[in-house]
């Protein structure tokens, strides 16, 4: 039982980190374009991270409680491995300023010990490979949505001057942080929930046909919503400034573009990464200006983390399976 407490406190910390690590995904547009200043952008992306129990339903916590690794292999000493890899990538990219997925590192965690702990036959394959076709597919979307959501704004507003455009939007910038806040916390605090729910099931306290506890709900909606108040702020430099400079409209059409498909992936329990949802959207706001517009010497490097994370996530997962599996024998 003292084990199930710390893999439990170990989901808290990988969720506040979550919320700390992707707070930059939530605040740096409005932050960048100065609609709000940093504490009230952090505020108020810390409340609607924390209501988002109250609109979504958990399908993305039964995706990763049952979709990644087969429920019936796996233990405390898989997930606290796992949550042990996914906290470690987490805190390198934070140092070093790279909007990386939460998401990923806790998938490829789980995948590396589960591997370790059961061989491959553990890992449900069709589960980790849709997750990993979201890699190219949400940032994708989110690109493709704000481009053209831009263009359209351009058009409609072809007869307002600049600084009127710019006033509305300051304005409406603040709906779609909010709803950007609101899909972050509904997709990502529900990864922190499917793990606690499995490691209930792993130790016989819970069963896979029980629904989520209201508690893990609340636990881990808190979670995230703390790291997000107290805020990653080596990332929002990247997310806001080194990608692409933005204005008001371009940073209410990244918003709404990364919210958007936060919300179709919540809905349909696929666990995305808000960090690459959100890059691929001011990728696309600015390249709505022509293709010199985004510096793409900083996207390169933010690719590469994504390309890296599940595989050194995993690596580090399966290493700390056999660590953990050596000490507690």
């Amino acid at each position: 039982m003292t084990f199930l407490y710390i893999v439990v406190g170990l989901v808290l910390i990988f969720d506040f980190i979550n919320g700390f690590h992707d707070s930059a995904n939530s605040i740096a547009t409005v932050v960048s374009t100065k609609v709000l200043s940093p504490f009230a952008a952090v505020s108020m992306a810390a409340f609607f991270n924390f209501i988002a129990f109250l609109i979504f339903t958990p399908k993305v916590a039964l995706t990763i409680g049952k979709g990644v690794i087969n429920p019936d292999v796996i233990n405390l000493t898989v997930i606290a491995s796992a949550l042990v890899a996914a906290i470690i990538w987490n805190l390198i990219t934070w140092w070093l300023g790279l909007p990386s997925s939460s998401s990923h590192t806790l998938v490829g965690g789980l995948v590396g010990a589960a591997v370790s702990s059961s061989g491959w036959s553990s890992v449900i394959i069709s589960g980790v490979l849709k997750i990993i076709a979201f890699i190219v597919i949400a940032p994708l979307l989110g690109m493709i949505m704000s481009f053209f959501i831009s263009a359209l704004v351009i058009f409609l507003a072809r007869k307002h001057s600049p600084s009127g455009v710019d006033k509305h939007f300051r304005r409406l910038q603040l709906l779609s942080a909010a709803a950007f806040s609101l899909g972050h916390g509904g997709n990502d605090a529900q990864k922190s929930m499917g793990i606690i729910w499995i490691a209930l099931i792993a130790t016989g306290l819970a069963t896979k046909n029980d629904p989520i506890a209201l508690w893990i709900v609340l636990s881990c909606q808190a979670a995230i919503a703390l790291g997000t108040l107290l805020g990653g702020w080596r990332i929002v430099k990247t997310m806001g400034q080194k990608i692409t400079k933005l204005k008001p409209f371009e940073g209410f059409c990244a918003e709404s573009a990364g919210a958007l498909t936060l919300f179709g992936a919540t809905h349909f329990g696929i666990p995305v990464s808000t960090t690459h949802t959100i890059t691929g959207a001011i990728i696309g706001a600015g390249a709505r200006k022509g293709v010199s517009a985004v510096k793409w010497g900083v996207t390169k490097n933010i690719f590469w983390a994504w390309i890296l994370t599940i595989p050194i996530s995993a690596i580090v997962g399966s290493i700390m399976y056999l660590f953990f599996n050596w000490i507690l024998v």
